[in-house]
């Protein structure tokens, strides 16, 4: 009779589907995509050019380069808000001058002069609050933006984006990008949930890079470049990574 077979066999091994799943289910929830992840077809771009001798024009290129470039779909909506609130008090302001002259203009001088004086302080003090909501509120502020995601819960981000022109520190008479205007940017990322009642993280980035980076000779802009380093300061923000 043959002896029996009792030599230990090796355990049948799992399938790699549940191993996998197994893996996946102990990783942590997946970030939102950042700007990076998401490429820009060659064909979405148009050629920007402009007097690279000009900051303010290179300033602005830069600018509404990097809200087209971070407002695409699945990154975040622009917030107009203080657009909007300077539009209202602008066009409110216009309204009352229009409507104190033309009262003016069909009354009587000594009869009109009290409703005209009225007029003219309600558009003194809208183009006054104005001013002072874009120099004090408003600020350097370029970009506003939100995005919702759901990563085993609603994930609510904020984005808010600052610019200026970095002035050259010791002018010379011979241009080189060491002593060429930088374009600055000041990031803070706000990730919360529960409709903004839980703080998730807050982080802050800045950075800054000379014109001659983003614009050739002729003042055409290397938009690739631009939007690669807006998309590296974003992402770090988003990693509260500081740069």
């Amino acid at each position: 009779m043959a002896p029996n077979d009792t030599s230990t066999q090796p355990p049948s091994p799992q399938p790699e589907s549940k191993v996998s799943s197994r893996r996946a289910s102990s990783a942590s929830p997946e970030k939102p995509p950042g700007p990076l992840s998401i490429t820009v077809a060659p064909s979405e771009r148009e050629t920007i050019k402009v007097n690279n001798a000009n900051a303010t024009d290179l300033k602005n290129a830069c600018d509404d380069a990097l809200k087209r470039y971070l407002s695409r779909p699945n990154l975040f909506k622009q917030i107009h808000l203080h657009t909007d609130v300077k539009l209202t008090l602008g066009w409110t302001s216009v309204f009352v001058a229009a409507a104190t002259g033309l009262y003016g203009w069909k009354t009587e001088f000594e009869q009109a002069k009290p409703a005209v004086w009225a007029g003219f302080i309600v558009y003194v003090i809208l183009t006054t609050l104005q001013t002072l909501y874009a120099y004090f509120i408003e600020g350097d502020v370029i970009f506003v933006g939100k995005r919702k995601s759901f990563c085993k819960r609603i994930i609510t981000e904020r984005i808010t984006i600052s610019s200026r022109t970095v002035p050259v520190s010791s002018p010379t008479p011979i241009a080189s990008p060491s002593n060429a205007p930088s374009y600055s940017l000041n990031i803070t990322y706000l990730q919360s949930t529960s409709s903004g009642k839980s703080l998730l993280c807050k982080n802050r980035t800045q950075g800054s890079k000379e014109y001659s980076a983003f614009f050739d000779e002729k003042g055409v802009m290397a938009q690739e470049v631009l939007e690669r380093w807006i998309g590296e300061l974003v992402e770090a923000a988003m990693e509260g990574k500081s740069t």
